[in-house]
């Protein structure tokens, strides 16, 4: 069985074959009806809130011939005490596929373990794998000259400085998935909210070298920076941390001084939602540097993509 829980689930070779799907899937939208998921039902499983995933993954998996079923966690046993364990026989039963978005990493682990289906990562607080993946092909889109067969290879030697709290879930995905594929990290943020103990056991983990590097001078992170990135400083459960996380990630803002230090032809991604003000300026964004509308629009490619996958090799 196959899951789709951390970069690393996927071969190089796998990596390359998802993303050449992407861009036939995304080429030929509404004109042709796919039926990788025909006669399937997936349950969609969600803790956080959301907008982009919710709607891509519903969207997505309805594109590919089958049913979305909504699972909204509060409505479930699960959050009366019901054990992961239990959860996963029962809908495994049911349906043929689950896309979660929850807190604990482990939750995703234990679903798939005791489950009898494929399991996606939709978002977790330690990876966010899907995203990585869209963001890796909205680039290669651009760095393979429009030739799918060159997606993966177009990334490898690439520049992406990441700004902000580098020890976050999207932080976490681009140090082990950059490893993967061979795409260099640059890593700026205060002290102490540098890269974690747990990323660099999963590195290790996954037999891969620490390629990323990390510094507190976001100026130096970005410099020759081939695309670079930010996420919000405030994540889901840490309002109570705000007033202090706007004061300490001040300095690591994207704004046009910065990118001006990228290379030229340099882009500016975000994974949305954004706050103009704080991690990023309304300039940067309205860049035409920005192409964070994209890179929104591909969550539904790759994951269809990536959901066909999984499917085809069950």
């Amino acid at each position: 069985m196959r899951h789709f829980l951390k970069e690393t689930d996927l071969s190089l070779a796998e990596i390359q074959s998802i993303f050449a799907q992407a861009a036939l899937l995304k080429s030929q939208r509404g004109q042709t009806k796919s039926q990788d998921l025909a006669q399937q039902s997936w349950g969609l499983l969600f803790f956080k809130k959301s907008t982009r995933t919710r709607v891509s993954f519903q969207v997505g998996v309805h594109e590919l011939g089958g049913l979305p079923v909504m699972l909204n966690a509060d409505d479930m046993q699960i959050s009366r005490g019901e054990t992961v364990a239990d959860t996963a026989k029962v809908l495994s039963r049911y349906l043929h596929g689950m896309v979660i978005r929850c807190h604990e990493h482990k939750l995703l682990e234990d679903f798939a373990q005791c489950g009898t289906m494929p399991v996606v990562n939709a978002l977790s607080d330690f990876l966010h794998p899907c995203q990585f993946m869209t963001d890796m092909f909205t680039l290669a889109e651009r760095w393979s000259k429009g030739k799918p067969e060159n997606f993966a290879s177009s990334l490898k030697g690439r520049k992406v400085a990441f700004l902000g709290d580098t020890a976050c879930n999207m932080a976490n995905s681009f140090i082990l998935g950059g490893a993967a594929l061979g795409v260099e990290i640059a890593l700026a943020g205060p002290a102490g909210y540098e890269p974690t103990a747990e990323i660099k056991q999963q590195l290790k983990k996954d037999g891969l070298k620490e390629t990323f590097t990390f510094t507190t001078d976001a100026a130096a992170a970005v410099k020759g920076a081939d695309m670079v990135y930010t996420d919000v400083w405030v994540s889901m459960g840490m309002e109570a941390e705000k007033a202090e996380r706007l004061k300490t990630m001040q300095p690591y803002q994207v704004n046009s001084k910065l990118m001006a230090l990228a290379k030229p032809d340099a882009y500016f991604m975000h994974c949305l939602p954004a706050h103009p003000g704080e991690e990023v300026t309304a300039e940067v964004l309205a860049s035409p540097q920005s192409i964070i509308f994209d890179q929104a629009e591909n969550r539904l490619h790759v994951q269809k993509a990536i959901l066909a996958h999984l499917t085809r090799h069950r």
